[in-house]
């Protein structure tokens, strides 16, 4: 496993936890607006092996209370279960960020209860996901399968989405609050946060923009209806 990045210290990646940031490499979706394309392909050199990262933890105990593991996306690593296992011994609360195509390893990490908090990245709506993960045809069962077991209140999470113009507009974020009602089952997503995008020099494809404040806001409404908590966040 390549461990590409290590934020040593975040108030803001892990709410209400003194956190650190692990970043993976090697990624399965190739969205247009991602801000960490140099790690899609899992080339990046190590910025630390595991042992080294597991002694930094050691050392911080005390210090940090928590640990997010990033991407990339980690679930796409056989590694991870045993990273977290060691994680955890430590005493650590972990977060988890992913994408949910790999639903078989986000229900095996949660169910082993090595994952206290997880954070699903919901990319839009299901006609327009294609597009906005760069794959032609996306298995949208595999992230209905993500979703419905976080709504199930298997483990503490949020849903979110970040938006950008041209690749998100109401039609398709409308097209997104309907999937997820549909999904939750009756049940209320517990916090759903919209970001709106922030060009910087390593994302995956120029030309992109952030919406408006006025559609930002719309898009909140639209979404309102299917999350007990739909924000914006970082604005």
């Amino acid at each position: 496993m390549r461990i590409v990045g290590l934020q040593k210290l975040t108030l803001l990646d892990y709410p209400g936890r003194v956190a650190c940031t692990v970043f993976l490499g090697g990624c399965n979706f190739r969205c247009p607006f991602c801000h960490n394309s140099q790690l899609l392909e899992g080339d990046v050199p190590a910025a630390a092996e595991v042992d080294e990262l597991l002694a930094f933890l050691n050392k911080r105990k005390g210090i940090l209370d928590g640990v997010c593991i990033t991407g990339g996306e980690p679930t796409i690593h056989p590694q991870l279960p045993d990273l977290l296992r060691q994680i955890k011994a430590m005493g650590y609360s972990v977060k988890l960020d992913t994408n949910g195509y790999r639903p078989d390893v986000l229900q095996a990490v949660v169910g082993e209860g090595l994952v206290d908090y997880v954070a699903m990245d919901v990319k839009n709506g299901p006609e327009a996901y294609g597009t906005t993960v760069g794959l032609a045809a996306p298995d949208l069962e595999k992230l209905e399968m993500s979703i419905r077991y976080l709504v199930e209140g298997n483990v503490d999470y949020e849903l979110r989405t970040t938006v950008a113009t041209p690749l998100h507009d109401e039609g398709s974020v409308e097209a997104m609050g309907q999937w997820l009602c549909k999904l939750s089952g009756g049940h209320k997503i517990r916090r759903l946060f919209v970001q709106p995008f922030v060009d910087r020099e390593t994302v995956a494809v120029a030309g992109l923009a952030a919406p408006n404040s006025e559609m930002l806001e719309r898009f909140v409404e639209i979404l309102r209806p299917c999350a007990e908590k739909v924000e914006l966040r970082g604005i």
